[in-house]
């Protein structure tokens, strides 16, 4: 079992932990599923949280029957993206979710290290716009990946950013496939809300406001 005096820094999702990007994502594919004539059901919706942009492409392609080219989901997906980095050039650091901002601050203040562990590639300029940048030693860059969560890849990236033994980390993640990729990366996974509460996890909260290092502490020499 992990310490707490063993923790010298965390890994963090960006999407549902730091901030909400998710709504935005929904509202670029929504619309390009409404262009492509496809349907796009609330289900869909959920399934698409933080899978990889081609992955989530080819979801929403498969509520139809058309088989598209290369190059064709290729336009797709860039057209897609391009109006959701619309959308985010809208955020500010006041759509940080509760409490991570004071958090964020708090573990960089304490000698803490920290990076991000997105599979968005527009994670930069999403900190950016949070004014988060000077915050984060690095973010892995998602075109260097394999694998999606939950496969471990992009945790085990993020901690050698670090530079720490994964039993130094912490990670935080909102869903349970980064959960998993969290643990098999070897640190300690902190799931933050409802779709982890049966995780059986030791670092769980229900919320973000919830997150401090006081309580991490408590959590873990329980």
């Amino acid at each position: 079992m992990v310490e707490f005096s063993d923790i010298k820094g965390f890994t963090f999702d960006l999407d549902g932990v730091i901030t909400d990007t998710a709504k935005f994502h929904e509202q670029a594919w929504h619309a390009l599923a409404t262009e492509l004539s496809l349907p796009f059901p609330d289900e869909l919706a959920r399934q698409l949280k933080g899978i990889s942009r081609m992955d989530s492409l080819q979801m929403i392609l498969d509520q139809g029957d058309k088989s598209y080219t290369d190059d064709e989901k290729a336009n797709f997906a860039a057209r897609k993206n391009k109006h959701y980095v619309t959308l985010i050039t809208g955020l500010t650091p006041n759509d940080i979710l509760p409490g991570m901002f004071d958090f964020i601050a708090d573990i960089k203040q304490k000698g803490y290290v920290a990076s991000i562990a997105s599979a968005s590639k527009n994670a930069p300029t999403i900190l950016k716009q949070l004014g988060l940048t000077d915050y984060f030693i690095g973010i892995v860059d998602p075109s260097t990946l394999a694998h999606g969560k939950p496969n471990p890849e992009i945790y085990i990236k993020a901690g050698e950013l670090l530079k720490l033994a994964p039993q130094q980390i912490i990670g935080l993640e909102d869903a349970s496939a980064g959960v998993k990729a969290i643990q098999g990366a070897g640190q300690t996974a902190l799931g933050i809300g409802p779709a982890v509460s049966q995780d059986n996890l030791q670092l769980w909260f229900a919320d973000t406001a919830s997150v401090t290092l006081d309580n991490i502490k408590q959590k873990l020499t329980q």
